[in-house]
């Protein structure tokens, strides 16, 4: 692949291999059909095989993508380096990881059992975590690379239950800052989109399960509606772009307003 040569708008990622994780749903199913949209073929992990195959179905007859649906447990350095040997094996090396594997419990702090706050852990730190770890060093010797992490906007507004999820998604802010200075001159980028509410079931099903803690949590964004799933995929997009060569190290809250500068 010729990193340096220039591709229409339409086709941005063609001939780039594009790992994307936690892609069976939500975020990660909108992520991935925006960059097949785009030319990108695809390798898609999640826990759950069933979801992941019918969403790697669904992008093949949509796009004419190559894709292929990778399930396992990527908390763990076996499970992302499973998802590295069969991304090469059938798609060749990745030049794109978007690291949206996670899911909070969200729950006032001592509320949190060991297995909760292990789970909040490995769901959104121990994910990005290996799978960095797995495909970095490709990039790093190909001299180019774009690695875009999920992170939480409520890091940064200290959102009410978010204490331990915030933990998580704190360390990866601090991986993104950490990774971006190390490889800046290695031409890999390294930066994380940081939601607030999105938009999709599983926000519609706490609204219905905790209507006031949810209220809460709009309440604090001044455009007073959650994110559309495609309104964070296309932040994503544009860091794994050409385009966004000179972006690194950056959390970019894609929020509403929630928080500002």
């Amino acid at each position: 692949m010729n990193t340096k040569t220039s591709s229409s708008a339409a086709g941005r990622f063609q001939d780039q291999v594009v790992v994307v994780t936690g892609a069976a749903r939500g975020i990660g199913m909108a992520i991935a059909e925006a960059f097949a949209r785009e030319g990108a073929a695809l390798a898609l992990a999640d826990v759950t095989n069933d979801e992941l195959q019918a969403v790697c179905e669904q992008l093949r007859q949509a796009h004419g993508a190559r894709v292929i649906g990778v399930a396992g447990d990527l908390s763990t350095e076996a499970g992302a380096q499973a998802l590295l040997e069969q991304t090469r094996s059938a798609l060749g090396e990745a030049t794109i990881l978007v690291n949206n594997a996670g899911g909070g419990v969200i729950l006032p702090f001592l509320s949190h059992t060991p297995e909760t706050l292990k789970t909040t852990v490995d769901r959104n730190l121990w994910t990005v975590l290996w799978c960095t770890r797995a495909f970095l060093p490709a990039m790093v010797e190909r001299r180019y690379g774009r690695i875009v992490n999920l992170g939480a906007d409520s890091v940064r507004n200290g959102l009410a239950d978010h204490a331990a999820y915030n933990a998580a998604k704190g360390g990866v802010h601090g991986l993104t800052t950490g990774l971006g200075r190390e490889f800046a001159t290695h031409g890999v980028t390294v930066n994380t989109v940081a939601p607030c509410a999105v938009n999709g079931e599983p926000l519609q099903r706490f609204i219905r399960d905790n209507p006031e803690v949810a209220k809460k949590f709009l309440s604090v964004i001044p455009m007073e509606r959650a994110a559309e799933l495609e309104e964070v995929a296309s932040m994503v997009t544009y860091l794994a772009s050409r385009e966004a060569a000179f972006v690194t190290g950056q959390v970019i809250s894609v929020n509403g307003g929630s928080t500002m500068l």
